[in-house]
């Protein structure tokens, strides 16, 4: 199956963030279904790195919606987000991915991982990376031309219901309703209604 074209992320995160719940990341022989992602946009979210840090911003401008933006947290975790950029706007954003179900490559990722409990292996942005192998060397590579490192559509046979809840995790902009999450599945990272 081709990667998700560029064209996708070529709008606003929030739609972009919704519509990702289904669809597939891959990294090598690795490969998770992605089941919660969270928006991040650079106008009116104090959350989001485009608003705050010049080098994100810069990062917008020199790269093309669906590059990788992996960066370090707090000092421990890679995570890993898409670019995004509204084409009618102008506006940049990325979409965080938040929890996998590990669907190829779980004996790998349980070694990366160093655990066999499938729930916990891809449920939370760190977790996932960890798993997947994906650091900060992916920073700035292309999501959408590599069948190696990218993004797959959801498969019709797979839809989930998408519900939406607050961000996780942070203080500024943390009652936006900009966490999407795959409804009632125990891979998610934080349940519904329990963010805080």
């Amino acid at each position: 199956m081709r990667p998700i074209q560029p064209d996708f992320f070529a709008r606003d995160p929030l739609s972009c963030a919704r519509e990702l719940i289904g669809a597939e990341l891959v990294h090598g022989s690795c490969v998770g279904r992605i089941l919660e992602t969270e928006a991040y946009h650079e106008v009116g979210d104090p959350a989001c790195h485009l608003f705050t840090r010049p080098s994100a911003r810069d990062f917008a401008k020199r790269h093309p919606p669906g590059t990788a933006y992996v960066y370090l947290n707090y000092g421990v975790h890679w995570l890993v987000n898409v670019l995004c950029l509204e084409e009618s706007t102008g506006h940049a954003g990325f979409v965080l991915f938040r929890a996998l179900d590990p669907i190829a490559g779980v004996t790998r990722m349980k070694e990366r991982r160093g655990t066999d409990d499938l729930r916990r292996l891809c449920s939370g942005p760190g977790r996932l990376t960890a798993a997947l192998g994906i650091s900060g060397s992916h920073h700035g590579r292309s999501l959408v031309c590599d069948d190696a490192f990218c993004l797959r559509p959801c498969k019709v046979s797979t839809r989930i219901e998408t519900i939406a809840d607050r961000r996780v995790g942070i203080s500024a902009g943390k009652d936006l309703p900009w966490r999407f999450l795959a409804k009632d599945h125990t891979g998610v990272s934080v349940p519904l209604g329990k963010a805080r």
